[in-house]
């Protein structure tokens, strides 16, 4: 059996901020990410064995690559350890996870820093829109001409729910309003001080105008400055950690599960595929349920709550369908009957997720696995889930074309 993976602690950057506004660099808030970090989970450089980095597009944004390198720029103390970056869109996060995962898993290291983070509001929109259009799909064979890729695409997979089973805008507008009034509880979150009224989730034009599509503007994710950090430790490395602290090593938080699927990467042949089947992306389906099996549960309800992918509304109600809330195509209920709200069934982003906290791409693996341990921990302030034991992520790289999900618990 491989060992267990705990994780220490780790840390979230505001992801209000404006980076380029401040005069920073993407090595500045690298630098700030890891060295509080560090501060906040009482560990000290050098106890780090192995690094690994999530980005997604940093050549494009800031014409900055070999990120691993980083590392040793911040300290001396972490010369010589290996250190590389992962990419796969907005899953690259948590790619990052799952390698500093498997290292421990191994043996080799004892404790690894996993730091996600992304640079993307130091150019005008359109060429934002540009830079991680085109680079996550297929490149020159899909959505050409087309102004907003990401809008357009996920537009789509709203056409074919409503194809297959029917589709409302009201529903898709419920998931984005508690997404936005959760965030007003994260200190962190971009939209925090948002302001809303009475027009702004309905099919009002000039309140809440399209992007493309059936995709409004309150149906998408932000884009955002930000960066997280976790560290990862063995069972040996974890006992001595919780030991020094009085902590009992089954309060502290550990991956228990994880699934990793990769399809197409191009959008039409994953609805291909999934043509005469319940669910929209099987393989979506498939990545959690692997997250169930090796955590050992049966289902989403031994769960307390999920932070999954909302780059779009649409994407949040296929994934409420897959992780089993509702049957496929009834996602609708779910938002309806308040499960997925605070205080519901199987609360769906506490935090804000990516439509109410922010989206930068490279580190939202990384901060939704952070939120998942804030939670089963007691630690997410005003919007802890009450009795959180075990939480579960949903990362979703491009058209789900790389799909990552982690099971989080303790004890």
């Amino acid at each position: 059996m491989p060992s267990p993976v705990y994780v220490l602690g780790g840390y979230q950057t505001d992801f209000k901020r404006n980076w380029a506004r401040e005069g920073l660099e993407i090595f500045d808030m690298f630098r700030e990410t890891l060295q509080l970090g560090l501060d906040h989970a009482q560990l000290d450089a050098g106890d780090i064995e192995t690094a690994h980095v999530g980005n997604f597009t940093a050549e494009l944004f800031c014409n900055q690559g070999h990120l691993g390198g980083f590392f040793a720029a911040v300290d001396p103390a972490l010369a010589g350890i290996p250190a590389g970056r992962h990419e796969g869109a907005c899953a690259s996060g948590s790619l990052a996870i799952l390698g500093a995962a498997a290292e421990i898993e191994a043996g080799r290291y004892g404790v690894a820093a996993v730091l996600g983070i992304e640079m993307m509001r130091n150019v005008p929109g359109d060429q934002a829109a540009a830079n991680i259009g085109g680079a996550a799909m297929w490149s020159g064979h899909e959505c050409q001409g087309v102004k907003y890729p990401w809008p357009h695409l996920f537009s789509r997979l709203g056409d074919e729910y409503d194809r297959r089973y029917g589709l409302q805008h009201k529903h898709l507008a419920g998931i984005a309003k508690i997404n936005f009034d959760n965030a007003k509880r994260n200190p962190n979150a971009q939209t925090r001080a948002w302001s809303f009224d009475a027009l702004s989730f309905t099919e009002d034009d000039e309140a809440n105008p399209v992007i493309d599509g059936r995709i409004r503007k309150q149906d998408c994710g932000q884009v955002t400055d930000g960066a997280a950090i976790l560290f990862l430790a063995s069972a040996e490395r974890a006992h001595a950690y919780a030991a020094k602290r009085g902590i009992p090593l089954e309060a502290m938080p550990r991956i228990e599960g994880w699934g990793h699927r990769t399809a197409s990467i191009a959008y039409d042949p994953k609805i291909a595929a999934s043509r005469d089947q319940d669910y929209v992306f099987p393989h979506v389906r498939g990545t959690i349920t692997d997250a169930f099996r090796r955590a050992g549960i049966s289902g989403v309800d031994q769960v307390d709550g999920i932070e999954t992918h909302d780059c779009f509304t649409t994407t949040e109600y296929m994934a409420i369908d897959h992780f089993g809330i509702t049957p496929p195509g009834q996602s609708w209920r779910a938002v309806e009957d308040g499960s997925i709200a605070p205080g519901g069934r199987i609360p769906i982003n506490p935090s804000g997720g990516l439509i109410g906290l922010g989206h930068p791409v490279g580190a939202t693996g990384v901060r939704m696995l952070l939120d998942a341990v804030k939670q089963v921990t007691g630690k997410a302030g005003n919007y802890q889930v009450d009795g959180a034991k075990r939480f579960q992520t949903l990362n979703i790289g491009g058209s789900a074309t790389t799909t990552i999900s982690f099971v989080v618990g303790r004890g």
